[in-house]
């Protein structure tokens, strides 16, 4: 299921923030995953936030009124990275990146992140729009 894949992809990109050497793709770490399509899902997102990294976080850090990557949790981060990658370069509908990516937040970050994250990614999208 797509959203196991973006959840591994998620914890993986939460990883790289606070590690930096390149990934490995350890096969193991993605057979959880029981699909192969959904493995290949997950390494595509984790390929494109790698390939394409500077410009996400100028893409997210350009959307923080009032605040600086360096001061954003770095869950809410690694959320907002996943959703940027996944609309700009897989071109997901943004509908169902936001749904997914605001439930992760309610799952894994505190009770604000949900409207943070929502309301970020809404100025990005609306702005991709314009």
């Amino acid at each position: 299921m797509r959203t196991e894949a973006r959840e591994l992809a998620f914890k993986l990109i939460f990883e790289r923030l606070f590690v930096k050497e390149n990934y490995t793709f350890d096969e193991e770490f993605f057979a959880v995953l029981k699909k192969e399509e959904d493995r290949n899902f997950a390494k595509d997102l984790i390929l494109k936030f790698e390939a394409n990294r500077s410009e996400i976080e100028g893409v997210v850090n350009s959307k923080l009124i009032g605040y600086s990557l360096d001061r954003v949790y770095k869950v809410d981060l690694a959320l907002l990275y996943l959703a940027v990658t996944e609309i700009k370069y897989i071109q997901t509908p943004f509908q169902i990146v936001i749904n997914e990516v605001v439930n992760f937040s309610k799952q894994f970050s505190t009770e604000k992140s949900s409207r943070f994250i929502n309301g970020v990614l809404s100025a990005i999208v609306k702005d991709q729009n314009d």
